[in-house]
């Protein structure tokens, strides 16, 4: 297994869902963990918050700068992106390696959510997609698919029916709506139901977001016997 860093938050002893969060592009693992809290989900079932740190990598858009970065991207403008797939790949099996992980420590694959914001969302929209045993949902916000052909190549019957919470901000000038939307509506296209969800914000998330997120969340976790 490659060695990732990460953080962690249990609502609950003993949790018996978990939730594998992506951050976006230049951030790093600590950037959602203050609002788990938020989600309102102290009378839920346990659910562990893992929040790995993507590696380091140059971003060619950003001039070769090295950041935190899922994937390289090559080239973008408001409707669309170039990026490296092989990057792409390696943080989908990134992924992969932590569902393994809990797996190993007791929670099963259909009691793990795959998050993800941004750079982080397009990595859980293919990690979610293409596993190969169904999962407990995907929650991607302000992202898109950049890759629609491996996506499709790799899709897997597992999770044809996986839940879906998509959201984006009218105001994002940094991944456009439209980039957004659009990936809705290529997953409608592929049959997946997409809870769609737009919110009068920039790139970033709002207090309604996060409030909506925690619901959704809290009608899909059930008190599971081990």
């Amino acid at each position: 297994m490659t060695e990732i860093t990460l953080r962690e938050v249990e609502t609950a002893s003993d949790p018996r869902y978990a939730a594998i969060w992506l951050h976006g592009l230049g951030a790093d693992a600590s950037d959602f963990e203050p609002v788990v809290p938020e989600f309102g989900l102290a009378d839920a079932p346990g659910v562990r918050f893992i929040f790995p740190n993507a590696p380091y990598r140059p971003v060619t858009c950003n001039g070769g700068y090295v950041m935190r970065a899922w994937y390289d991207i090559v080239s973008l403008d408001a409707t669309n992106r170039t990026i490296d797939e092989a990057g792409l790949i390696e943080s989908r099996d990134l992924v992969w390696q932590l569902i393994a992980r809990e797996v190993e420590r007791g929670i099963p694959g259909n009691r793990i959510f795959l998050a993800g914001f941004s750079q982080g969302g397009a990595v859980a929209y293919l990690a979610g997609l293409s596993y190969p045993e169904p999962l407990a949902g995907i929650v991607a916000l302000s992202t898109y698919i950049p890759s629609a052909r491996l996506l499709e190549e790799t899709l897997s019957e597992a999770n044809r029916r996986i839940p879906i919470f998509a959201a984006h901000g009218s105001d994002d000038d940094v991944v456009s709506p439209e980039l957004g939307a659009r990936a809705a509506d290529h997953l409608r296209r592929l049959g997946y139901a997409i809870d769609w969800h737009g919110y009068r914000m920039p790139h970033s998330v709002c207090a309604k977001e996060i409030g909506d997120i925690g619901a959704w969340l809290g009608e899909r976790l059930v008190v599971a016997p081990h």
